[in-house]
């Protein structure tokens, strides 16, 4: 697991079925990396968030068969990164 920093939405009028309606946002890591990720929990920009990555990130979806490698586990609550 990984924490990173919602930085934004992502908007695709066209997937691959295995998407389907899945919210996508774009994440930035603490290399300042940009991702993007699977969002099953209605995370908003500027929200800390903990990531699964791998196959464990299909199993993080309400539906195990989407197609991701990257999903949004939980939002953070209280969390202060370090400088």
């Amino acid at each position: 697991m990984e924490i990173m920093q919602v930085r934004g939405t992502l908007v695709c009028t066209y997937r691959v079925a295995g998407l389907d309606h899945m919210h996508l946002r774009i994440l930035e890591n603490n290399k300042g990396k940009k991702l993007v990720a699977v969002d099953p929990v209605g995370a908003r920009e500027g929200n800390w968030v903990f990531t699964a990555s791998g196959s464990a990130a299909r199993h993080a979806c309400p539906d195990n068969t989407v197609l991701t490698d990257l999903t949004i586990g939980g939002i953070i609550d209280h969390w202060t990164p370090d400088g």
